[in-house]
């Protein structure tokens, strides 16, 4: 149970984007060479994924061995990397040009190396017709100027999971829907429990929720060019939204150092109203703190006025150096279809990135008596309606958001004026090297 829990929360982290930069280093140890040619002519596709063993090796064994009944020809070998050495290892053999075959990463991890054409142009290889299976938004998430460089695996979308005691206490009876709404519960519930309503983080090098926050306000991050478009009205109010809610008390002061990861300690202690996080964090709820979570109730996603929700995206990516591309890209089809797509949602509490699978019933119909992870399950996927990928994907998204969280937290410290910070974030953006 230990271990399903971590592979949970590790999962999670991944899916509402809180990966960290790449670390251009190579100092791991050198992997293995990647595809072998044996001499009855088969090829060995090596597929890699982050972590999912023990939990999942039986639903990937048999994945695996339908694969291969269906393709004689081809042999799929299994690594699954320790989650905290993915970064270094693929960095590592793309680097030594001996990469495995199909990668497990999400988009902004991928696409740090798509701009440096380290993936193989799938347009070339995937027909529009087996592209149009896929959500169309979800498939634009693994393209970089133009060109397609991963197919899309499972998905997940925030949702506020909320404490009902504690808004009983603060008076409060509806849920806030919007930041706007969030922003007047937030002083009500300051007042009446003397606890906070939410956390989030403005560290610059963790989540990226504020970033999504700015384009659920109608916020608009570059421009066609990709120079700063956030210096605008729309930017000063977000800036302003955010640093009017930490002078007045109403945000934790470790916003500023402290991780997501704080934000599920802080709901999980019973500090703080609401959480917004994905539904695999409904199951760890219930295990670290079975009160809350007896509590605890689910809602849609916070958005600004323009509605949008988030979603994040894993993904599966063929390396430009692997020795059997038509065969990489037949397994990571495969992989990702109807078919396994579903099954594999149903395993680990995702959502699948095809219509028809998404399509299922499984994702539209719980009983009455549902809990509240199954009722999550209906609500994430009805978000998939008006969810978008919230951050563009750029070659280097991790230092927009550095150059935003940094100067909001020096407005927030008065040491710089609303206009002077989104100004300098906006120069800062402009002239990176």
């Amino acid at each position: 149970m230990m271990q399903l829990r971590k592979f949970k929360q590790l999962a999670a982290w991944a899916l509402i984007g809180l990966f960290t930069s790449w670390m251009v280093s190579c100092s791991t140890a050198n992997v293995s060479t990647n595809t072998q040619q044996s001499a009855s002519g088969e090829a060995t596709v090596e597929f890699w994924t982050m972590q999912l063993q023990p939990q999942f090796t039986e639903y990937f064994q048999n994945l695996i061995t339908n694969f291969e009944a269906q393709n004689s020809s081809i042999k799929v070998n299994w690594v699954d990397i320790p989650w905290s050495a993915m970064e270094n290892k693929i960095l590592t053999a793309v680097s030594a040009n001996t990469p495995p075959d199909v990668v497990n990463l999400n988009p902004v991890f991928a696409s740090q190396l798509a701009g440096r054409n380290a993936w193989l142009d799938l347009d070339t290889k995937i027909s529009n017709e087996e592209r149009s299976s896929y959500l169309p938004n979800i498939w634009k998430a693994s393209t970089l100027n133009g060109k397609s460089f991963g197919v899309p695996w499972y998905l997940t979308t925030r949702l506020t999971i909320y404490n009902t005691d504690l808004l009983k206490q603060a008076g409060i009876s509806q849920v806030p829907a919007t930041f706007g709404e969030l922003a007047d519960v937030a002083q009500q519930i300051k007042d009446k429990t003397g606890k906070y309503a939410f956390f989030v983080t403005f560290a610059p090098q963790d989540s990226g929720e504020v970033l999504e926050s700015f384009v659920q306000m109608g916020v608009t991050l570059v421009n066609t060019e990709g120079k700063a478009a956030f210096n605008s009205p729309e930017g000063k109010a977000a800036f302003q939204y955010w640093v009017d809610l930490y002078k007045k008390g109403l945000l934790p002061r470790e916003v500023l150092t402290q991780g997501h990861r704080h934000a599920i300690d802080l709901y999980q202690s019973g500090q703080t109203a609401f959480l917004a996080s994905g539904p695999e964090f409904l199951k760890t709820i219930a295990t670290n703190a079975p009160q809350i979570a007896a509590a605890s109730a689910i809602a849609p996603q916070l958005t600004g006025d323009t509605g949008k929700k988030n979603v994040a995206v894993m993904n599966v990516v063929v390396p430009r150096a692997s020795k059997h591309p038509d065969a990489a890209v037949k397994f990571a089809l495969f992989l990702t279809n109807d078919e396994n797509q579903l099954a594999f949602a149903k395993e680990a509490n995702v959502l699948p990135s095809t219509i028809k699978a998404l399509g299922d019933s499984y994702f539209k119909n719980v009983p009455q008596t549902a809990s509240t992870v199954e009722k999550a399950r209906i609500t994430s996927a009805a978000q998939l309606q008006q969810a978008e990928i919230l951050i563009p994907t750029l070659r280097d998204s991790k230092r927009l958001q550095r150059a935003i969280y940094e100067n909001l937290q020096a407005a927030m410290l008065d040491q710089k004026t609303v206009d002077k910070a989104l100004e300098d974030a906006a120069q800062e953006w402009d002239n990176r090297a």
